[in-house]
């Protein structure tokens, strides 16, 4: 493949992901900033979890491992 042709396949692969940006519906500032709670949430809510089971197996190895 020459590198004309490289050239204009790479032109042709960003004139269509511009296209295709344009056909995009995007949230609206409310939507995103709704989401945007529900996942710092929910990132909240699963660190908590993991952290006190991580506590938890921490505590049984130690007393498995004094026993």
């Amino acid at each position: 493949m020459e590198f004309k042709e490289k050239i204009e396949q790479i032109k042709e692969y960003f004139r269509e992901v511009y296209l295709e940006a344009k056909r995009v519906t995007w949230p609206s500032k409310k939507d995103a900033i709704k989401g945007t709670y529900i996942v710092l949430i929910t990132v909240i809510i699963a660190a908590l979890f993991l952290g006190i089971v991580d506590i938890g197996l921490a505590n049984i190895i130690k007393t498995l491992l004094r026993g």
